[in-house]
């Protein structure tokens, strides 16, 4: 039965005037609140006779650089690999850190840099916002392959709202220290997006579990993502039924990478690769986590603890994979995420006087821990607690972001002069003036762990009950990781292809 005009048009204007709404809401609001700060508006800058070589850009613009690239380079790519949503995962990736470093600016701003009724911005106001940016990404990866742009764009209207408050409360409230964002960023982003998936839970999602998985790709040299030239191999058909989709291929054809007769197609168009965003995201972590700390040895040893950590993350992946792994194979899983662990597990502590021997034990513990995770709760997280964790977040943020969190309590608490001398005012300044003692401060960060899980799941509760609102039609069940319900994809017939995906069909949502 085709669908009634009403039906058909609603969604085809929902993202356009969704991005044009948000758009033109955020103008307005950066016209009346936003203005450059002192060492970005030309009169203040030149009034104030300074040497262009003092100005901030030039000591922070190259961290910004490194935090941009991982943002939308190393995330993006590392969510690519579903097998018919690579368009969807780069796609959206783009769309939504585009939109959340506008909101986050504002949001951020009202929080830390409002001075006579306006928000000042600076190359730190971009780092920030990358970051805020950093955790919508984060809980989009919980959720990916499962809603669609509208819905997504809400989601980061209320996580961004609510990451620059739970923000405020840790960083000014409670002065807890937080520099790699382990709380702020890993565990907020993480906890909000379990939540969100729990409420969101599809029992009916195996009528999509053929394209969850990823496929293999011979030609590893072209990292960053290459044109199946014959994109013809396959025509895949998707006629959704009540029992599921029924996939018409032939299983006798090579894949178009060479692969082994039978062995599962690439997706048509082109065929990326998730090891790009691993790669990025190791190589430009130290600058991430060094980013917003105080320049000069602050910023020095937290790009030297977080260089180990990775290091040592890596090593304990590879050791922990082949060991729980079938007849003691590697899991590429395992390799893509967890040697990642690392930089989130240095998140808080990284600028503390962790030694380089702390952060190479905190790396592998968070490498093997974080393998664990996927061989063994990943599976019971969706079969007990009903959470459908698509890129396995909770493994790769949320774990070693409680873990880095826990592990930056206890360097607090054995903080001394001894240990800092003349710079433990740079890194806790409350210590340094009597304010706390060491202990006390340890106090605070763990309670600064708490308050950013209960604002995280607040959170996710609440961004999945505004998700399920009928009027903002996510995928059936048996659409879901697919490229075709929202892209125009290369090499394939629309009457073909994205026909069968376009009829209406009786389907169970969550």
């Amino acid at each position: 039965m085709a669908r009634s005009p009403r039906r058909a048009g609603a969604p085809r204007l929902q993202l356009p005037l969704l991005c044009l709404l948000l758009q033109g809401a955020t103008a307005i609001l950066f016209a009346v609140f936003v203005r450059y700060n002192h060492e970005t508006d030309a009169a203040l800058w030149h009034w104030g006779n300074h040497s262009n070589l003092d100005n901030e850009f030039y000591f922070r613009y190259p961290s910004f650089q490194d935090v941009h690239v991982m943002v939308f380079v190393g995330f993006g790519f590392l969510m690519a690999f579903l097998q018919r949503y690579g368009f969807s995962s780069v796609g959206f990736t783009f769309l939504l850190a585009a939109f959340a470093l506008q909101w986050s600016t504002l949001i951020q701003g009202f929080f830390h840099s409002l001075h006579g009724g306006y928000i000042h911005v600076s190359v730190n106001s971009m780092i920030n916002a990358d970051f805020c940016a950093g955790a919508v990404l984060i809980s989009f990866g919980a959720i990916l392959g499962k809603t669609g742009p509208a819905q997504l764009l809400l989601m980061t209207v209320l996580e961004v709202t609510l990451f620059g408050i739970n923000e405020f409360v840790l960083l000014n409230l409670l002065r807890v220290k937080d520099t790699g964002g382990s709380m702020t960023i890993h565990t907020f982003g993480a906890y909000f997006g379990l939540v969100l998936s729990r409420v969101l839970y599809r029992p009916q999602l195996e009528k999509s579990k053929h394209r969850q998985g990823s496929v293999y790709h011979s030609d590893l040299f072209a990292m960053i993502g290459h044109t199946c030239e014959q994109t013809a191999c396959f025509k895949e058909q998707l006629h959704c039924t009540p029992e599921g989709p029924q996939d018409e291929r032939s299983s006798l054809r090579p894949s178009c990478h060479g692969g082994p007769m039978g062995s599962p197609p690439s997706p048509p168009g082109l065929a990326w690769e998730p090891h790009t965003g691993t790669i990025f995201l190791w190589i430009f972590w130290p600058s991430f986590n060094s980013a917003p700390t105080t320049l000069g040895d602050g910023q020095h040893r937290t790009a030297l603890n977080t260089y180990y950590s990775l290091s040592a993350s890596t090593l304990g992946t590879f050791a922990m994979s082949a060991l729980v792994g079938e007849r003691g194979r590697l899991d590429m899983v395992h390799i893509q995420n967890a040697a990642l662990a690392g930089g989130v597990m240095v998140g808080t502590a990284g600028e503390m006087m962790l030694t380089p021997f702390g952060a190479l034990a905190a790396g592998f513990l968070a490498g093997t821990v974080s393998t664990l995770g996927y061989k063994f709760f990943t599976p019971i997280l969706e079969a007990k607690f009903k959470v459908q964790d698509t890129c396995g977040v909770h493994n790769l943020h949320g774990i070693p972001g409680v873990l880095g969190a826990l592990l930056g309590v206890l360097v607090v608490g054995l903080a001394t002069h001894e240990a800092y001398g003349e710079g433990l005012g740079s890194v806790f300044p409350l210590i340094a003036k009597g304010q706390r003692t060491a202990m006390s401060q340890a106090m605070y960060q763990l309670f600064g762990l708490f308050v950013t899980l209960m604002f995280a799941s607040v959170g996710g509760a609440l961004g999945g009950l505004l998700l399920k609102l009928p009027c903002l039609g996510s995928p059936a069940d048996c659409q879901c990781y697919e490229d075709q319900v929202y892209w125009e994809v290369p090499g394939e017939h629309e009457d073909a292809a994205q026909g069968p995906l376009k009829a209406e069909e009786q389907d169970t949502q969550a």
